[in-house]
């Protein structure tokens, strides 16, 4: 039989099998013998206390064969020229996602990406860093596999739709990910593994008939009454199919351009703005774990999550990379944009975090007017102008080449110049700039105060060995593309369906991917 089992041990005894398993026998009330093996259905570490533990959850396998080393399965189906087709413009999670989805359906994807395969993109990626040199259609954000493929490959998310979540990460194990993964509290892949993961799933996208397109920027949609005809790309091709699932992601301005333009409707979405902010990985983990010399090697490179209300706006940790390198995400020369990410085994020596700021609309009027950019408050692309205007004062503050604007942390409070940076993660290489040049005012004040109180909550987190460094902008889409809530279509075409978080409707690769997935799922039963 199997029986769910709820554990609490220390590190070293969640790290070895035997104790595992002698701990499942004592709970089940059986012999070691009985027990076969067991499947770990949920991970997490509890550190409130003075000793740090780790809950496991398992499905204990007793006096019955060990089956826990069964991967899922899943049928796709081959597709041909005559089978209905259905255009996925973009790459990311939500566009892969839908692909294999529509191929579960018998519908062949034609997946159009403006960026490069990810072994070039990797290219266009080190030039970024390390000569300062941007490809507007191959950089962190563009090409294949989208955002997340070279930014770190986290997987939780803030979605209560377990069974969809768990679908999305067994789908990812299918394709070559850890299986760890579909336990973890907080499931991560790493950039230096993803990018396998998803060239294996756009390989099997074209062994089915599916096509998956590099280099195929769109620039245009024909249209006729309520309904899009062809898609036009950068070189000339023209693409038709039954429907199009617009999937370009959060820093894709041109389509945002592009669907105003043709006065499709688009909205202004509220998001977040504010820094980075980068630790040394020691200090985060003797404050997460109470410890005086060094981590248990049977922990993993702590995190933290923070929030703080600061005069009616909420201030929060933002995309928290444990052992992970703040990297620049700039689409554009002139504009400077910070991300961050870790390896699959962060095990680099510094820990960073977006810290960042709601915006409002009433603040992006205010701040554009006194940089004197005229705007109108009905502008759907309020926001987007809001981004580039202090992006480009970020790239301006930090002397070109993507170097960026940085300050000590208590600096930064005290708005003082630091005469020093620390070592840092970030290749580009930062300058010490007083970082009241680059963020509008409400975002500085509130982040000044929010780091005393996030100091007050993690001792040690306010210190001057931690380093400031802006701008992080890119949180989520600065504009929503409207869709109807039960077809999923967009209001004005019945055959473009808005997706992911580039049309505002997810915050990162799991919540994305099961957009893609619920959207080709409504396509299947609608052409």
């Amino acid at each position: 039989m199997q029986q769910k089992i709820i554990l609490k041990l220390s590190p070293a005894d969640a790290a070895d099998e035997a104790i595992i398993i002698s701990n499942i026998a004592k709970a089940a009330a059986v012999k070691i013998t009985s027990v076969s093996g067991y499947l770990i259905v949920k991970k997490s570490i509890d550190a409130r206390g003075k000793n740090v533990y780790i809950n496991l959850t398992v499905n204990a396998f007793i006096n019955e064969p060990d089956s826990s080393n069964i991967k899922k399965t899943f049928s796709f189906k081959n597709v041909n020229p005559d089978s209905k087709k259905v255009i996925v413009i973009g790459s990311g999670p939500a566009g892969i996602f839908a692909a294999l989805q529509l191929l579960e359906k018998g519908i062949k994807p034609i997946i159009l990406e403006r960026g490069k395969d990810v072994r070039a993109r990797r290219r266009d990626i080190a030039k970024l860093n390390k000569e300062g040199i941007v490809n507007p259609e191959s950089n962190y954000c563009f090409g294949e596999g989208g955002a997340g493929t070279y930014s770190d490959g986290k997987l939780y998310t803030r979605s209560n739709k377990r069974g969809d979540i768990d679908r999305i990460l067994d789908l990812f194990v299918n394709f070559g990910a850890p299986q760890n993964i579909a336990y973890d509290a907080h499931p991560h892949i790493g950039t230096n593994k993803l990018p396998q993961i998803i060239i294996a799933m756009h390989e099997k996208i074209k062994s089915c008939g599916g096509e998956v397109l590099f280099e195929k920027k769109v620039i245009d949609f024909k249209i006729t009454g309520s309904k899009i005809d062809a898609v036009t790309t950068a070189n000339g091709e023209i693409f038709c199919a039954d429907a199009y699932i617009l999937a370009t992601g959060h820093s894709a301005r041109d389509i945002f351009k592009l669907l105003h333009f043709k006065n499709i409707l688009i909205e202004a979405k509220p998001f977040a703005m504010g820094v980075r902010i980068e630790h040394p990985q020691h200090l985060i983990d003797s404050v997460q774990y109470h410890c005086a010399t060094e981590r248990d090697i049977n922990l993993p490179p702590a995190a933290y999550s923070l929030v703080q209300q600061v005069n009616g706006k909420g201030v929060f940790s933002f995309c928290m990379c444990p052992g992970g390198i703040i990297a620049p995400a700039a689409t554009d020369e002139g504009q400077l944009v910070v991300n961050g990410w870790s390896p699959s085994k962060r095990n680099n020596a510094f820990a960073n975090s977006g810290i960042v700021v709601q915006v409002e609309k009433e603040d992006a009027v205010a701040s554009l007017k006194t940089a004197g950019i005229e705007t109108k408050e009905d502008d759907p692309l309020i926001f987007m102008k809001f981004q580039q205007m202090v992006e480009e004062k970020a790239y301006k503050e930090g002397g070109g080449n993507f170097k960026a604007p940085a300050q000590r942390m208590q600096d930064f409070v005290t708005r003082k110049l630091s005469e020093t940076l620390p070592v840092n993660s970030y290749l580009p290489g930062l300058t010490s700039s007083k970082l009241q040049n680059v963020l509008p005012g409400f975002i500085y004040s509130a982040l000044a105060e929010a780091f005393q109180q996030f100091g007050k909550k993690l001792k040690g987190y306010y210190t001057n060995e931690a380093v400031v460094v802006a701008v992080e902008s890119r949180t989520s889409s600065p504009v929503r593309i409207p869709r109807n809530a039960e077809t999923l279509q967009h209001p004005q075409l019945s055959n473009l369906y808005p997706c992911g978080e580039g049309a505002g409707y997810a915050g990162g690769i799991v919540s994305a991917a099961m957009d893609g997935e619920r959207v080709a799922k409504l396509i299947a039963v609608t052409i």
